[in-house]
């Protein structure tokens, strides 16, 4: 653990408790990482602006991956990212709602746009997204969008990605699996990994000098991109295959008894 410049950690289910509540004490390890050099990177597929509102406080200290690597914020100011053609989320519109079982949620650097009729779950999706639009008629935005999302209301996300989504979409685009309801298709090339080698360009640091954290197949090519790459013990099944070591489970702090070893050096 010499010589580790960077730290990455996925939010939900692996830095974040299964309540979504951050550790005790996180934003001390954030300071004593900064005093250290260590720049600390949140690595998430959350909106921009709902990372922004968790971690409001620490916003000059950190680096944030959000959207999966669709947006990439450094010290507050934006390095990077990726829109998507309106004729591509409009199609991937089109064919959820009129093909499959799932949710269309297109989002957009300001805010997230999810038909009225789906309102009900409108409680669920503000813990995800905290600037949140219900509209009439999704077919005729017309915005800035770096991500789309499906919401699988019945969970399912790996098998809905083996059998509808990666066949479809995966040779035009970056598809993947964000959680058990959650599948996200942004811009081909564009993922966690991608975001880990832009944020080492603006800081100049090597591949071997980051430190990385993840549970889901959104975490897979980050994990692949570092040398120092953790699942914590509840990751999903068959993400071992990613990473070089392991960490305790997000109940256990995991992310926190890791860095705390780095602290200690």
């Amino acid at each position: 653990m010499q010589d580790i410049r960077l730290i990455a950690s996925d939010m939900d289910h692996t830095l974040l408790t299964e309540q979504g509540q951050l550790p005790p004490g996180f934003a001390d390890y954030i300071n004593r990482l900064d005093e250290k050099g260590i720049r600390f990177v949140v690595a998430s597929g959350r909106p921009m602006y709902t990372l922004k509102a968790m971690f409001s406080e620490q916003w000059d200290k950190l680096a944030v991956i959000s959207d999966n690597g669709a947006a990439i914020v450094n010290q507050g100011d934006m390095i990077y990212k990726s829109l998507m053609r309106v004729e591509d989320y409009q199609e991937m519109i089109r064919f959820v709602e009129d093909e499959t079982e799932g949710v269309s949620v297109l989002c957009a650097l300001e805010g997230a746009y999810v038909l009225k009729k789906y309102e009900r779950y409108s409680e669920y999706f503000r813990a995800f997204l905290k600037d949140l639009v219900f509209v009439d008629d999704m077919r005729s935005l017309d915005v800035e969008a770096n991500k789309f999302t499906v919401f699988l209301p019945e969970a399912g996300s790996k098998q809905a990605y083996d059998t509808i989504y990666a066949p479809r979409y995966q040779d035009r685009f970056s598809v993947t699996i964000g959680g058990d309801v959650w599948i996200d298709i942004m811009n081909k090339g564009v993922d966690k990994g991608m975001a880990m080698e832009k944020i080492g360009e603006v800081l100049g640091v090597d591949t071997k000098q980051m430190m990385a954290f993840g549970d889901n197949y959104n975490d897979a090519e980050m994990l692949k991109t570092v040398y120092h790459s953790y699942i914590v013990a509840n990751a999903q099944p068959g993400m071992e295959q990613f990473a070089r070591f392991r960490a305790p489970s997000n109940e256990e702090y995991g992310v926190l008894q890791i860095m705390e070893q780095v602290l200690s050096n």
